[in-house]
Protein backbone atom coordinates (compact mmCIF):
# COMPACT_ATOMS: atom_id res chain seq x y z
CA UNK A 1 0.00 0.00 0.00
CA UNK A 2 2.77 2.38 0.75
CA UNK A 3 4.49 1.63 -2.25
CA UNK A 4 1.47 2.69 -4.49
CA UNK A 5 1.19 5.56 -2.68
CA UNK A 6 4.81 6.50 -3.49
CA UNK A 7 4.19 5.95 -6.94
CA UNK A 8 1.54 7.93 -6.97
CA UNK A 9 3.02 10.76 -5.25
CA UNK A 10 5.59 10.35 -7.75
CA UNK A 11 3.70 10.82 -10.51
CA UNK A 12 2.12 13.73 -9.00
CA UNK A 13 5.00 14.99 -9.07
CA UNK A 14 6.79 14.26 -12.18
CA UNK A 15 3.18 15.85 -13.56
CA UNK A 16 4.05 18.69 -11.77
CA UNK A 17 7.47 19.52 -12.88
CA UNK A 18 6.43 18.99 -16.20
CA UNK A 19 3.70 21.29 -15.82
CA UNK A 20 6.08 23.79 -13.90
CA UNK A 21 8.48 23.29 -16.67
CA UNK A 22 5.65 23.86 -19.85
CA UNK A 23 5.14 27.21 -17.71
CA UNK A 24 8.24 28.07 -17.49
CA UNK A 25 8.87 27.39 -21.51
CA UNK A 26 5.40 29.21 -22.11
CA UNK A 27 7.22 32.08 -20.08
CA UNK A 28 10.35 32.26 -21.59
CA UNK A 29 8.81 31.23 -25.21
CA UNK A 30 6.89 35.00 -24.03
CA UNK A 31 9.44 36.86 -23.48
CA UNK A 32 11.66 35.53 -26.40
CA UNK A 33 8.40 36.81 -28.45
CA UNK A 34 8.40 40.03 -27.01
CA UNK A 35 12.51 40.30 -27.04
CA UNK A 36 11.70 39.25 -31.04
CA UNK A 37 9.22 41.86 -31.30
CA UNK A 38 11.20 44.35 -29.77
CA UNK A 39 14.13 43.84 -32.17
CA UNK A 40 12.01 43.85 -35.28
CA UNK A 41 10.38 47.18 -33.89
CA UNK A 42 13.63 48.80 -33.22
CA UNK A 43 14.76 47.90 -36.58
CA UNK A 44 11.80 49.41 -38.43
CA UNK A 45 12.20 52.37 -36.85
CA UNK A 46 15.86 52.23 -37.32
CA UNK A 47 14.73 52.12 -41.23
CA UNK A 48 12.26 55.38 -41.09
CA UNK A 49 14.44 57.09 -39.08
CA UNK A 50 16.87 56.91 -41.07
CA UNK A 51 14.55 56.98 -44.44
CA UNK A 52 13.49 60.79 -42.41
CA UNK A 53 17.17 61.53 -42.46
CA UNK A 54 17.61 60.91 -45.80
CA UNK A 55 14.84 62.78 -47.12
CA UNK A 56 15.87 65.58 -45.31
CA UNK A 57 18.71 65.64 -46.53
CA UNK A 58 18.03 65.23 -50.51
CA UNK A 59 15.55 67.88 -50.08
CA UNK A 60 16.17 70.93 -52.29
CA UNK A 61 15.23 73.27 -49.60
CA UNK A 62 17.74 72.19 -47.09
CA UNK A 63 20.05 73.68 -45.31
CA UNK A 64 22.68 70.82 -45.20
CA UNK A 65 22.60 71.06 -49.27
CA UNK A 66 24.89 73.74 -49.14
CA UNK A 67 28.55 72.85 -50.23
CA UNK A 68 31.36 73.02 -47.76
CA UNK A 69 33.22 76.25 -49.04
CA UNK A 70 37.26 76.75 -48.36
CA UNK A 71 38.76 80.19 -49.19
CA UNK A 72 35.87 80.24 -51.93
CA UNK A 73 36.30 77.08 -52.98
CA UNK A 74 33.27 74.21 -53.06
CA UNK A 75 34.72 70.73 -51.95
CA UNK A 76 31.81 69.18 -53.20
CA UNK A 77 28.75 70.09 -54.84
CA UNK A 78 25.23 70.21 -53.41
CA UNK A 79 24.31 66.57 -54.87
CA UNK A 80 27.31 65.57 -54.31
CA UNK A 81 26.95 66.18 -50.50
CA UNK A 82 23.80 65.04 -50.06
CA UNK A 83 24.36 61.55 -51.92
CA UNK A 84 27.73 61.47 -49.52
CA UNK A 85 25.65 61.85 -46.72
CA UNK A 86 23.16 59.36 -47.66
CA UNK A 87 25.80 57.02 -47.97
CA UNK A 88 27.17 57.36 -44.72
CA UNK A 89 23.25 56.94 -43.18
CA UNK A 90 22.98 53.78 -45.22
CA UNK A 91 26.12 52.51 -43.74
CA UNK A 92 25.46 53.29 -39.96
CA UNK A 93 21.31 51.57 -40.82
CA UNK A 94 22.90 48.37 -42.33
CA UNK A 95 25.61 48.25 -39.30
CA UNK A 96 22.93 48.91 -36.35
CA UNK A 97 20.60 46.54 -38.04
CA UNK A 98 23.09 43.43 -38.17
CA UNK A 99 24.08 44.68 -34.55
CA UNK A 100 20.21 44.54 -33.59
CA UNK A 101 19.36 41.19 -35.00
CA UNK A 102 22.41 39.62 -33.49
CA UNK A 103 21.71 40.77 -30.02
CA UNK A 104 18.15 40.42 -30.26
CA UNK A 105 19.27 36.34 -31.41
CA UNK A 106 21.13 36.18 -28.97
CA UNK A 107 18.66 37.25 -26.23
CA UNK A 108 15.96 35.23 -27.95
CA UNK A 109 18.73 31.91 -27.41
CA UNK A 110 19.16 32.37 -23.86
CA UNK A 111 15.73 32.28 -23.16
CA UNK A 112 16.11 27.92 -23.73
CA UNK A 113 18.13 25.93 -21.65
CA UNK A 114 19.07 24.24 -25.06
CA UNK A 115 20.70 26.93 -26.49
CA UNK A 116 21.73 28.91 -23.54
CA UNK A 117 25.58 28.01 -24.00
CA UNK A 118 25.08 28.96 -27.96
CA UNK A 119 23.78 32.43 -26.56
CA UNK A 120 26.71 32.43 -24.26
CA UNK A 121 28.73 32.07 -26.99
CA UNK A 122 27.47 35.02 -29.15
CA UNK A 123 27.60 37.47 -26.57
CA UNK A 124 31.36 36.49 -25.91
CA UNK A 125 31.93 37.17 -29.45
CA UNK A 126 30.64 40.64 -28.80
CA UNK A 127 31.76 41.06 -25.10
CA UNK A 128 35.37 40.54 -25.25
CA UNK A 129 36.35 42.53 -28.21
CA UNK A 130 34.60 45.61 -26.29
CA UNK A 131 36.11 44.12 -22.84
CA UNK A 132 39.71 44.21 -24.29
CA UNK A 133 39.48 47.35 -26.09
CA UNK A 134 38.16 48.90 -22.75
CA UNK A 135 40.93 47.19 -20.88
CA UNK A 136 43.34 48.24 -23.35
CA UNK A 137 42.01 52.29 -23.14
CA UNK A 138 42.39 51.74 -19.32
CA UNK A 139 45.89 50.94 -19.78
CA UNK A 140 46.56 53.63 -22.77
CA UNK A 141 44.87 56.54 -20.47
CA UNK A 142 47.65 57.67 -18.60
CA UNK A 143 49.26 58.09 -21.74
CA UNK A 144 46.80 59.81 -23.31
CA UNK A 145 46.76 62.04 -20.50
CA UNK A 146 50.41 62.89 -21.03
CA UNK A 147 50.25 63.31 -24.29
CA UNK A 148 46.95 65.81 -24.09
CA UNK A 149 49.27 67.55 -21.34
CA UNK A 150 52.07 68.20 -23.87
CA UNK A 151 49.74 68.96 -26.47
CA UNK A 152 47.99 71.70 -24.60
CA UNK A 153 51.07 73.19 -23.14
CA UNK A 154 52.39 73.53 -26.65
CA UNK A 155 48.94 75.08 -27.94
CA UNK A 156 49.33 77.99 -25.50
CA UNK A 157 52.96 78.41 -26.08
CA UNK A 158 52.54 79.08 -29.69
CA UNK A 159 49.53 81.28 -28.86
CA UNK A 160 51.80 83.24 -26.69
CA UNK A 161 54.51 83.41 -29.74
CA UNK A 162 51.71 84.29 -32.31
CA UNK A 163 51.25 87.32 -29.97
CA UNK A 164 54.20 88.35 -29.54
CA UNK A 165 54.92 87.96 -33.16
CA UNK A 166 52.31 90.17 -34.32
CA UNK A 167 53.62 92.59 -31.58
CA UNK A 168 56.09 93.11 -33.10
CA UNK A 169 55.48 92.86 -36.60
CA UNK A 170 53.08 95.75 -36.02
CA UNK A 171 55.89 97.38 -33.99
CA UNK A 172 53.86 98.01 -31.09
CA UNK A 173 56.90 95.81 -29.21
CA UNK A 174 60.45 97.27 -30.82
CA UNK A 175 63.45 94.48 -29.78
CA UNK A 176 66.69 95.91 -30.34
CA UNK A 177 68.29 95.11 -33.59
CA UNK A 178 65.49 92.98 -34.53
CA UNK A 179 63.19 94.01 -37.54
CA UNK A 180 59.62 93.30 -37.98
CA UNK A 181 59.76 91.75 -40.80
CA UNK A 182 61.28 89.00 -39.30
CA UNK A 183 58.35 88.19 -36.55
CA UNK A 184 56.13 86.35 -38.70
CA UNK A 185 59.09 84.16 -40.22
CA UNK A 186 60.83 83.42 -37.14
CA UNK A 187 57.56 82.44 -35.47
CA UNK A 188 57.17 80.05 -38.48
CA UNK A 189 60.66 78.35 -37.53
CA UNK A 190 59.97 78.20 -34.27
CA UNK A 191 56.55 76.80 -34.44
CA UNK A 192 57.94 74.03 -36.89
CA UNK A 193 60.69 73.42 -34.22
CA UNK A 194 58.12 72.60 -31.64
CA UNK A 195 56.11 70.46 -33.70
CA UNK A 196 58.94 68.35 -34.53
CA UNK A 197 60.23 68.78 -30.73
CA UNK A 198 56.23 67.34 -29.71
CA UNK A 199 56.83 64.11 -32.09
CA UNK A 200 59.73 63.36 -31.19
CA UNK A 201 58.46 63.93 -27.38
CA UNK A 202 55.26 62.23 -27.97
CA UNK A 203 56.36 58.84 -30.00
CA UNK A 204 57.28 56.81 -27.25
CA UNK A 205 53.51 57.30 -25.57
CA UNK A 206 52.11 56.25 -28.76
CA UNK A 207 50.64 52.29 -29.23
CA UNK A 208 52.54 50.24 -30.71
CA UNK A 209 55.40 52.45 -31.12
CA UNK A 210 57.93 49.61 -30.01
CA UNK A 211 56.49 47.57 -32.40
CA UNK A 212 58.15 46.33 -35.46
CA UNK A 213 56.35 46.86 -37.85
CA UNK A 214 56.01 50.65 -36.59
CA UNK A 215 59.53 50.76 -36.62
CA UNK A 216 60.33 49.69 -40.21
CA UNK A 217 57.24 52.44 -41.25
CA UNK A 218 59.49 54.88 -39.45
CA UNK A 219 62.31 54.08 -41.11
CA UNK A 220 60.98 53.66 -44.68
CA UNK A 221 59.33 57.20 -44.18
CA UNK A 222 62.28 58.78 -43.39
CA UNK A 223 64.33 57.27 -46.12
CA UNK A 224 61.81 58.47 -48.27
CA UNK A 225 62.32 62.16 -47.01
CA UNK A 226 65.75 61.96 -47.03
CA UNK A 227 65.97 60.99 -50.59
CA UNK A 228 63.36 62.97 -51.75
CA UNK A 229 63.76 66.41 -49.99
CA UNK A 230 67.38 67.23 -50.78
CA UNK A 231 66.37 70.18 -52.77
CA UNK A 232 63.66 70.98 -51.24
CA UNK A 233 65.51 71.05 -48.03
CA UNK A 234 68.20 73.15 -49.77
CA UNK A 235 65.30 75.53 -50.90
CA UNK A 236 64.83 75.96 -47.56
CA UNK A 237 67.39 76.70 -45.95
CA UNK A 238 67.73 79.48 -48.59
CA UNK A 239 64.36 80.80 -47.99
CA UNK A 240 65.54 81.12 -44.33
CA UNK A 241 68.51 82.74 -45.06
CA UNK A 242 67.22 85.25 -47.60
CA UNK A 243 64.91 86.12 -44.58
CA UNK A 244 67.51 86.83 -42.53
CA UNK A 245 69.77 88.57 -45.30
CA UNK A 246 66.54 90.65 -46.02
CA UNK A 247 67.31 91.77 -49.58
CA UNK A 248 64.48 92.29 -50.57
CA UNK A 249 60.07 92.47 -49.76
CA UNK A 250 57.04 92.08 -50.76
CA UNK A 251 56.44 94.76 -53.52
CA UNK A 252 59.83 95.76 -54.20
CA UNK A 253 61.22 96.03 -57.90
CA UNK A 254 64.18 94.45 -58.04
CA UNK A 255 65.81 92.28 -61.15
CA UNK A 256 66.87 88.68 -60.76
CA UNK A 257 69.01 86.51 -62.79
CA UNK A 258 68.61 89.65 -65.53
CA UNK A 259 64.69 89.82 -65.16
CA UNK A 260 63.44 93.12 -63.68
CA UNK A 261 59.45 92.74 -61.48
CA UNK A 262 58.25 93.25 -58.61
CA UNK A 263 58.13 90.72 -56.03
CA UNK A 264 54.50 89.58 -55.41
CA UNK A 265 55.28 86.64 -53.42
CA UNK A 266 58.53 85.43 -50.80
CA UNK A 267 58.09 82.00 -48.97
CA UNK A 268 60.52 79.74 -47.17
CA UNK A 269 61.22 77.69 -50.68
CA UNK A 270 60.88 79.81 -53.70
CA UNK A 271 60.36 84.13 -54.97
CA UNK A 272 57.76 84.71 -57.28
CA UNK A 273 57.86 88.41 -59.35
CA UNK A 274 55.88 89.78 -61.96
CA UNK A 275 57.36 91.83 -65.11
CA UNK A 276 56.36 94.50 -66.56
CA UNK A 277 54.52 92.14 -69.33
CA UNK A 278 52.29 90.51 -66.46
CA UNK A 279 54.33 87.44 -66.63
CA UNK A 280 55.09 85.22 -63.01
CA UNK A 281 58.31 84.45 -62.60
CA UNK A 282 59.03 81.64 -60.36
CA UNK A 283 62.54 81.49 -58.70
CA UNK A 284 63.64 78.44 -56.53
CA UNK A 285 65.62 80.35 -53.54
CA UNK A 286 68.77 78.32 -54.01
CA UNK A 287 68.95 79.68 -57.35
CA UNK A 288 68.02 83.68 -56.20
CA UNK A 289 70.40 82.65 -53.00
CA UNK A 290 73.47 81.52 -55.91
CA UNK A 291 73.32 84.51 -57.89
CA UNK A 292 73.10 88.46 -57.37
CA UNK A 293 70.33 90.46 -56.58
CA UNK A 294 69.69 94.12 -57.59
CA UNK A 295 66.91 96.03 -55.31
CA UNK A 296 65.93 99.14 -56.85
CA UNK A 297 63.08 99.77 -54.33
CA UNK A 298 65.69 100.87 -51.88
CA UNK A 299 66.62 103.95 -53.52
CA UNK A 300 63.42 105.43 -53.11
CA UNK A 301 63.69 105.24 -49.09
CA UNK A 302 62.90 109.49 -47.83
CA UNK A 303 66.75 109.37 -46.95
CA UNK A 304 67.54 108.26 -50.34
CA UNK A 305 67.72 110.86 -53.57
CA UNK A 306 66.23 108.01 -55.67
CA UNK A 307 67.38 105.90 -58.10
CA UNK A 308 69.55 107.23 -60.68
CA UNK A 309 68.69 105.56 -64.71
CA UNK A 310 70.69 106.00 -67.34
CA UNK A 311 70.64 105.52 -70.88
CA UNK A 312 74.12 106.08 -73.71
CA UNK A 313 74.26 107.92 -76.67
CA UNK A 314 77.17 108.43 -79.19
CA UNK A 315 77.82 111.33 -80.77
CA UNK A 316 80.52 112.24 -83.43
CA UNK A 317 83.92 114.42 -82.75
CA UNK A 318 82.25 117.67 -84.97
CA UNK A 319 79.36 118.53 -82.19
CA UNK A 320 80.77 120.33 -79.47
CA UNK A 321 80.41 118.07 -76.31
CA UNK A 322 78.66 121.26 -74.17
CA UNK A 323 75.78 120.88 -76.84
CA UNK A 324 75.17 117.69 -76.45
CA UNK A 325 75.12 117.74 -72.80
CA UNK A 326 72.88 120.38 -72.49
CA UNK A 327 70.27 118.84 -75.00
CA UNK A 328 70.25 115.76 -72.91
CA UNK A 329 70.09 117.68 -69.93
CA UNK A 330 66.55 119.47 -71.45
CA UNK A 331 65.20 116.25 -72.14
CA UNK A 332 65.53 114.83 -68.95
CA UNK A 333 63.83 117.29 -67.55
CA UNK A 334 61.11 117.21 -69.91
CA UNK A 335 60.53 113.77 -69.29
CA UNK A 336 57.59 112.48 -66.65
CA UNK A 337 58.65 111.70 -63.00
CA UNK A 338 61.89 112.87 -63.06
CA UNK A 339 63.51 114.58 -60.19
CA UNK A 340 64.50 118.22 -61.17
CA UNK A 341 66.92 118.13 -57.99
CA UNK A 342 68.97 116.15 -57.62
CA UNK A 343 69.67 117.86 -61.21
CA UNK A 344 70.20 115.03 -64.45
CA UNK A 345 74.01 115.14 -65.20
CA UNK A 346 75.79 114.46 -67.98
CA UNK A 347 79.40 111.27 -68.56
CA UNK A 348 81.12 110.96 -71.20
CA UNK A 349 82.00 107.34 -70.62
CA UNK A 350 84.18 106.68 -73.83
CA UNK A 351 86.41 108.21 -76.66
CA UNK A 352 86.05 105.92 -79.04
CA UNK A 353 87.48 106.35 -82.73
CA UNK A 354 84.55 107.72 -84.81
CA UNK A 355 82.41 109.30 -82.02
CA UNK A 356 82.08 110.18 -78.17
CA UNK A 357 79.68 108.27 -75.69
CA UNK A 358 77.32 110.22 -73.19
CA UNK A 359 75.54 108.74 -70.36
CA UNK A 360 72.76 110.93 -69.08
CA UNK A 361 71.68 110.08 -65.77
CA UNK A 362 68.34 111.16 -63.59
CA UNK A 363 66.66 110.74 -60.91
CA UNK A 364 63.11 109.16 -60.14
CA UNK A 365 61.38 107.54 -56.88
CA UNK A 366 58.98 106.23 -59.06
CA UNK A 367 60.03 102.50 -59.79
CA UNK A 368 57.43 101.05 -61.14
CA UNK A 369 56.63 103.39 -64.09
CA UNK A 370 60.61 102.60 -65.17
CA UNK A 371 59.89 101.27 -68.78
CA UNK A 372 57.70 104.18 -69.32
CA UNK A 373 60.27 106.93 -67.84
CA UNK A 374 62.92 104.87 -70.64
CA UNK A 375 60.43 105.20 -73.02
CA UNK A 376 59.86 109.28 -72.67
CA UNK A 377 63.54 109.85 -72.11
CA UNK A 378 64.79 108.58 -75.52
CA UNK A 379 61.44 110.47 -77.49
CA UNK A 380 62.59 113.38 -75.96
CA UNK A 381 66.13 112.92 -76.43
CA UNK A 382 64.93 112.68 -80.27
CA UNK A 383 63.12 115.25 -80.37
CA UNK A 384 65.34 117.73 -78.63
CA UNK A 385 68.19 116.67 -81.62
CA UNK A 386 65.89 116.98 -83.95
CA UNK A 387 64.61 120.71 -82.86
CA UNK A 388 68.77 121.79 -82.99
CA UNK A 389 69.51 120.26 -86.08
CA UNK A 390 71.51 117.38 -84.93
CA UNK A 391 71.10 113.65 -86.78
CA UNK A 392 71.62 110.94 -84.15
CA UNK A 393 73.18 108.77 -86.70
CA UNK A 394 76.89 107.70 -85.83
CA UNK A 395 79.08 107.86 -88.92
CA UNK A 396 80.20 104.78 -89.50
CA UNK A 397 82.78 104.53 -92.33
CA UNK A 398 83.03 101.13 -94.59
CA UNK A 399 86.57 99.96 -95.71
CA UNK A 400 86.74 97.91 -99.36
CA UNK A 401 90.22 96.01 -99.94
CA UNK A 402 91.00 95.50 -103.10
CA UNK A 403 91.02 91.63 -103.97
CA UNK A 404 94.55 92.41 -105.76
CA UNK A 405 95.89 92.83 -102.33
CA UNK A 406 95.04 90.05 -100.90
CA UNK A 407 97.74 87.14 -100.92
CA UNK A 408 100.26 88.88 -102.73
Amino acid sequence: MEEEIKVVESAAGDAERAAEDLIGFAQNLGKAAAFAVAGILLIILLWKLSRRLTDRIVKPRSRTNKAPVVRKFKILSAKQLGAFFCGIITVIKVLLTILLSYITVAIVLSMFPVTEDLAGNLFSYIWNPLKNIGLSFARYFPNLITIAIILTLTHYIIKGLKFLAIQVEKEKIVLPHFYADWARPTFNIIRALLYVFNIAIIYPYLPGSDSPIFRGVSIFAGIIVSLGSSGAIGNLVAGIMMTYMRPFKIGDMVQIQGVTGIIVEKTLTAVRIKTHFNEYVTYPNTNVLGGSIINYQTSTDEDEEGLILHAEITFGYDTPWQTVHRLLIDAALKTDYVLKTPKPFVLQTALDDNYCRYQINLYTKEIGRMPFIYAKLYENIQDCFKAEGLDLTAPGYLVNIDAGCRGG
